[in-house]
């Protein structure tokens, strides 16, 4: 699912963008309200997670004002305005749920998996490498604009690798002990021809050599 995170905490926002990228969401973030309503007049979400308090235009005001232009898009308002009140103006702005800082990521995840039912959104495994280029988890296809190509099972695990570990460097030995099993053997040819092809669907600027040590994905 695609989400847009308002959120102007710039630590809280990197934890629940990467707690999201886990659970296969497609993350779009922003730290104003301003920036949100220039993003969701030119994108389609399927959730809106939104603080309160952010520069130029609140929460529940940029809630209110997407209401009004019939976007029905769901949302849940996260914030630590805790008043019975202010939980109170946050659904009759329009939101679906609300949730008061601090939360467990855990508690998140289950409001989220209560929109998905609500709303029936389907929990499509395709993630975002970057613009109009995702991926498929269920069916190891990379999705591009305007085709799509077929991974064989060990470009995926070396891809989902990379993808578990954005902007990490990873070791030779660690991509090949965590791919491959022992009973395999690979050399690092091997593995480097698996990064050509990679490097051949995505770019050469997706997968970085870093001299000596292994690679960086993105």
């Amino acid at each position: 699912m695609k989400v847009l995170l308002m959120e102007d905490d710039m630590i809280l926002n990197e934890i629940i963008t990467e707690y999201l990228q886990e659970l296969l969401c497609e993350v779009r973030v922003t730290y104003n309200g301003l920036d949100a309503e220039e993003i969701v007049l030119k994108e389609k979400f399927d959730l809106l997670l939104l603080d309160v308090n952010v520069p130029g235009i609140d929460g529940f005001t940029f809630l209110k004002s997407l209401r009004k232009i019939q976007d029905n898009t769901p949302a849940i308002f996260i914030t630590s305005l805790d008043s019975a009140k202010s939980v109170e103006e946050g659904f009759r702005a329009g939101g679906d749920d609300y949730l008061k800082k601090p939360f467990d990521l855990l508690e998140l995840k289950a409001r989220i998996d209560n929109i998905k039912r609500r709303y029936k959104i389907e929990n499509q495994n395709i993630v975002m490498l970057e613009e109009g280029k995702r991926y498929d988890y269920d069916n190891l296809m990379l999705i591009f604009d305007d085709h799509t190509h077929k991974l064989s099972p060990k470009e995926a695990a070396v891809l989902e690798y990379f993808l578990k570990h954005r902007a990490t460097v990873i070791g030779f030995d660690e991509l090949i002990n965590n791919v491959w099993s022992y009973e395999d053997n690979p050399t690092r040819a091997t593995l480097r021809t698996y990064i050509k092809i990679l490097r051949r669907l995505l770019g050469d600027d997706a997968i970085t050599n870093v001299k000596g040590v292994g690679y960086r994905f993105y």
